[in-house]
């Protein structure tokens, strides 16, 4: 309500004279309405309405968030009433939050024709101003300050480095109609000078005399050999290598088959290298010599050089992360006027937004830290219930094996005995089987005898017979 107030008040004090064109402080929810997209793509990012997770004021932290991750953005908006620059100061002045810690992304304002066309608005479309910091990296960050002329853009030659941490900072380019300008961020000035001098747009007033040549008498020689210094005595500049003296031939070595033997080469020990003499410092030097220069026949000054007419202010940029805030934006020709709006909407509530963000920052710490614990909490019951089922696993693999082993022995045992009995079997079928051949051999030989004695009776009966009946009996 009091940023409403003091706003409102400023306005009215700037109607009276008419220094303002254009003012945006977002604190409205109909804010955006005024802010229209451009239609060359369908797929630019969306902008919304946020204050941000920390601010200095709820309401006055409220700005022009960038939802959308890795997208263009093209939006503009029309100024309350054209504005002629020439003859006039022209500020434009607005605040940057990264809420998102930022590493590419655009955060500049353009300042836009009234033959603008919002629907055709991309990055080709033509500007009069560009204005704001460009992130991406570590290498390219700069705060842009272009401007147009004879429709070609040149930025400032001074490279000012924007503000990235995740504050609320505000930006001021302030160009005058004497053709000067001035750059500030956060109230603090940043380059100042001359559009010609930090602006290559004009050609130079002087330029270096094409007729000029070097007099002939000119030393550009800064150092001269000391004519006073001379060679040591003792100096040796050579040879830097040297045979060895300590090296001897070998004992099998043959001329006629190894050819001429030769000691290898060593460093000099006394070898200094190249000796020069010392230089000094020449006493008839008179700097490198330049052509002077002499005014420019193609110089010519323009008054118009940082004037425009300017219908629209725009937003044409690119962003990888999401969270940008913008706010504030002033479009004025009054400086003191640009200088009470950024007290009122920013610099009140610097310390505050500092405090905030500190304290978020130790909540955010906190319950990181909560979170930790809390996980560590469950991992270590985790791992105790895990060791404690480990057990169960243990005890219970553990009586398996002690059944296996149980049956196994079973096994072995009734092994043991089949293999005893069998042993025995083995061991009682022999006795048998001898017994047999036993029986076997004794008939045998019973047989034999009844056969010898059936022989001698028989030899009995033919040694009674007569030898002529015996005779007989062969016949």
């Amino acid at each position: 309500m009091k940023l409403s107030i003091a706003v409102a008040s400023l306005m009215a004090l700037a109607s009276a004279s008419a220094r303002v064109y254009f003012q945006e402080t977002f604190s409205e929810p109909e804010s955006l309405d005024r802010w229209i997209p451009s239609k060359v793509r369908d797929d630019y990012g969306t902008i919304r309405l946020a204050t941000g997770k920390w601010y200095g004021d709820e309401k006055a932290g409220q700005g022009l968030q960038l939802a959308s991750e890795a997208r263009f953005y093209a939006y503009s908006a029309k100024l309350d009433r054209n504005f002629n620059t020439k003859g006039k100061d022209l500020v434009l002045q607005f605040t940057v939050k990264y809420e998102q810690i930022i590493d590419c992304g655009g955060a500049y304002l353009k300042l836009l024709p009234p033959s603008h066309d919002p629907a055709k608005f991309d990055g080709d479309s033509e500007y009069a101003v560009m204005f704001g910091p460009d992130v991406c990296g570590q290498a390219n960050r700069r705060v842009h300050a272009i401007l147009n002329y004879n429709g070609k853009n040149y930025d400032n030659k001074k490279e000012i480095l924007p503000r990235t941490d995740q504050l609320t900072h505000q930006y001021t380019f302030w160009v005058k109609p004497d053709q000067t300008f001035e750059i500030h961020i956060d109230n603090k000035l940043q380059a100042n000078g001359t559009l010609e001098d930090f602006y290559d747009a004009l050609p130079p007033r002087e330029i270096p005399d094409p007729d000029a040549k070097k007099p002939d008498d000119w030393v550009d020689e800064a150092s001269i050999i000391d004519p006073s210094d001379k060679k040591p005595d003792d100096w040796v500049d050579g040879p830097a290598r040297i045979p060895d003296p300590d090296a001897k031939k070998p004992d099998d070595w043959d001329d006629d088959m190894d050819g001429d033997w030769e000691p290898p080469m060593i460093a000099n020990p006394e070898y200094k290298g190249e000796w020069k003499p010392r230089k000094v410092p020449n006493p008839a030097y008179k700097g490198q010599w330049v052509p002077p220069n002499i005014p420019n026949p193609n110089y010519e000054s323009d008054e118009d050089f940082g004037a425009y007419v300017i219908g629209y202010v725009g937003l044409d940029i690119w962003t990888v992360k999401a969270g940008t805030i913008i706010d504030n934006i002033l479009v004025t020709d009054d400086i003191d006027y640009a200088s009470e709006f950024g007290n009122t909407t920013w610099a009140n509530y610097v310390k505050a937004e500092i405090e905030s963000l500190e304290k978020y920052e130790e909540e955010e710490a906190k319950s990181l830290s909560e979170e930790y614990d809390k996980l560590k909490t469950e991992s270590d019951k985790g791992k105790s219930k895990g060791a404690d089922e480990e057990e169960d696993v243990v005890d219970e693999l553990e009586k398996d094996e002690l059944d296996e082993e149980e049956e196994e022995e079973e096994e072995e045992e009734e092994v043991e005995k089949n293999v005893t009995e069998a042993e025995k079997e083995e061991e009682a079928e022999p006795e048998d089987e001898d017994e047999d051949e036993l029986e076997d051999e004794q008939t045998e030989e019973d047989e034999i005898k009844d056969k010898d004695d059936e022989l001698e009776d028989e030899q009995t009966e033919d040694e009674d017979k007569p030898q002529d009946e015996y005779a007989r009996d062969e016949l």
